[in-house]
């Protein structure tokens, strides 16, 4: 692809994106505002439905954007067996921006509407920020190590954001999407965090140890997502825009939720230890899948 059509397919492509996360955001935003307005639960449900039918838009309009790309092929295993009513737990790990619209786009007809574990500055951007919370997306302002030796007041309010989230999530099903890294992977976040992992960053437990504490048996599922992009390995979101990611890579696996992830992880030091060790032979397991795939298509000139 020359220089020229990949800057062109490049702007057409942020231009669409934005004109389409206006038009589904904009009733997203007003039904929220009315959910405000009109604090009953009959009429609260009926908005949650219209809002996520509205995101339902929006994911089969970012589809359309990437079936503009001739060249994308996807290869994908395990949504079999997969059930809008049932509701699931989505663990996933965190490469780009892409990520968000590869989850969407691939889950969109197979399960309920993703909610996001965001970052609090998302709530700031543009239209997006309003529609994720008319969604109830949870905003979580995480906060570092030394930050927190200063202020020990601020320890465990991710975990309380988290709670007071999932309960708004009781009366239907939902698929809660968590990417336990806390932050996309890069090559220096890797080698200044000491991940002990080759492709990934070390998971953060506190988050999806909250959800299922709170929600339970509301799980049906909790679905493992790996995701690769063997060959736009650095630049995926950027590629993705200007039409020139090529293979996108996604593994799901379905892990049974058991009584023993049930558990207070902020008081049971047992527990979190126990949790914690679960937590991090599933990332070991998706470190050895990610560099199986890449080896795969190295291996085979794609």
């Amino acid at each position: 692809m020359s220089r020229l059509l990949a800057a062109i397919t490049l702007f057409t492509s942020i231009m669409l994106t934005i004109l389409l996360t206006i038009v589904c955001s904009i009733p997203i935003i007003a039904a929220g505002i009315l959910k405000i307005l009109l604090p009953f639960p009959l009429i609260w449900r009926g908005i949650s439905a219209f809002c996520n039918g509205m995101m339902y838009c929006w994911c089969e309009g970012l589809a359309a954007l990437l079936h503009l790309n001739p060249q994308l092929k996807w290869d994908v295993e395990g949504l079999e067996n997969l059930n809008k009513s049932n509701g699931y737990l989505l663990i996933c790990n965190h490469h780009s921006w892409a990520d968000i619209v590869v989850l969407c786009v691939l889950f969109r007809k197979h399960i309920p509407m993703n909610k996001y574990f965001l970052k609090q500055q998302l709530a700031w951007v543009p239209f997006m920020g309003l529609a994720c919370w008319a969604l109830d997306m949870p905003f979580m302002k995480r906060y570092s190590r030394s930050y927190l030796i200063r202020h020990p007041e601020r320890r465990g309010k991710d975990v309380e954001t988290t709670r007071r989230s999932c309960e708004k999530f009781r009366a239907h099903p939902t698929t809660i999407v968590n990417f336990v890294e806390g932050s996309r992977f890069t090559e220096e976040k890797r080698v200044g965090t000491r991940s002990p992992f080759k492709h990934l960053l070390a998971p953060k437990a506190a988050g999806i140890a909250m959800a299922l504490n709170v929600l339970g048996k509301q799980f049906d599922k909790l679905l493992n997502v790996t995701l690769c992009y063997p060959e736009n390995d650095n630049t995926p979101f950027y590629d993705m825009l200007s039409g020139k990611v090529t293979r996108i890579v996604v593994r799901v696996n379905l892990v049974t939720v058991d009584e023993a992830l049930y558990g207070d992880y902020i008081n049971d030091k047992n527990f979190k230890r126990r949790f914690q060790g679960w937590l991090n032979a599933l990332w070991n397991e998706k470190d050895m899948q990610i560099e199986g795939i890449k080896s795969a298509y190295k291996n085979a000139g794609h």
